[in-house]
């Protein structure tokens, strides 16, 4: 079975059943995320979309396989191209372990997956009843994206209450810096699409005039790498840790890649900078 790649979540996921040997094509931010296949020199596709229907013929996969977000124009090429197609659109974390079984089936790896989502499901319960020993609930902001502002999605809504925390507004919804700062969360997190782990939060900070907030009075403010949280797939379990660090420290060990809001001042010039990202960039790591 050939497949070709539309997503990073497919990706790693045909990795952890251990069928990347099927992986005839990919994206470039398929490769970002698993540098080992540069190895297999796969050919190198456009994405969910920006896929280009010719390119991925040229490939010759008996299937595709996809995830959001899509451009309906793309998938509609594809699909009248004949190509089988795949597509996954999960919004809960019971919906990743659905994904994982569909790809787990087209490539006969059903054990395979039934262990990984055994192992995702008993690190997220451990995760929960070690924040059970609380004794306070944080009020959590996840931050999709920078531009407008969106929350993040129902799975991040989920780990938030696995580490013990209170996810603050509607997942997937825009909000408005007005709207948070009124809600004066305990815990601020930015997980920017695309951006990895290069959101500027002290210039964020500054040009929301979020100073007061007590979040960023006691450094509770945090950069995620995107990885972590906006791909769909067992790798959560990382923005599961990030987020555990960050709601009881006093509970769970600190993860060496959270990035925390600075001691020092913003400067006149950092604070003038738009810090948010451009649009060519949304959900360009899932």
């Amino acid at each position: 079975m050939r497949i070709a790649s539309l997503q990073p979540s497919i990706t790693i996921t045909l990795a952890a059943l251990n069928k990347l040997d099927h992986l005839c094509a990919c994206t470039r931010y398929c490769l970002e995320a698993l540098p080992e296949l540069a190895a297999q020199n796969p050919h190198i596709l456009h994405d969910s979309w920006t896929a280009n229907t010719e390119e991925i013929l040229a490939t010759k996969p008996d299937i595709v396989l996809a995830s959001v977000p899509y451009r309906m124009e793309s998938l509609a090429a594809i699909l009248k191209s004949g190509l089988p197609v795949l597509t996954l659109a999960p919004h809960s974390l019971a919906d990743v372990y659905k994904d994982i079984r569909l790809i787990a089936a087209v490539v006969d790896a059903n054990a395979e997956a039934e262990s990984l989502i055994t192992d995702m499901q008993s690190t997220i319960e451990a995760t929960r009843h070690r924040s059970e020993q609380r004794t306070l609930t944080p009020i959590v902001y996840c931050e999709e994206w920078g531009k407008p502002l969106i929350h993040s999605q129902s799975w991040v809504a989920e780990l938030v209450a696995a580490a013990g925390g209170e996810y603050l507004g509607e997942p997937g919804a825009h909000t408005t810096a007005e709207a948070i700062a009124k809600a004066d969360p305990d815990v601020l997190l930015f997980s920017w699409c695309g951006a990895g782990n290069r959101v500027p939060l002290e210039r964020v900070i500054a040009q929301r005039n979020w100073h007061h907030l007590k979040a960023v009075q006691q450094r509770r403010v945090f950069c995620i790498p995107d990885q972590h949280l906006n791909t769909p797939a067992h790798t959560l379990l990382e923005g599961l840790a990030c987020i555990a660090a960050t709601t009881h420290p006093d509970l769970h060990p600190p993860h060496p890649e959270l990035i925390q809001l600075r001691e020092t001042q913003i400067t006149a010039a950092e604070a003038s900078s738009d810090p948010d990202p451009s649009p060519a960039s949304a959900w360009s790591a899932k």
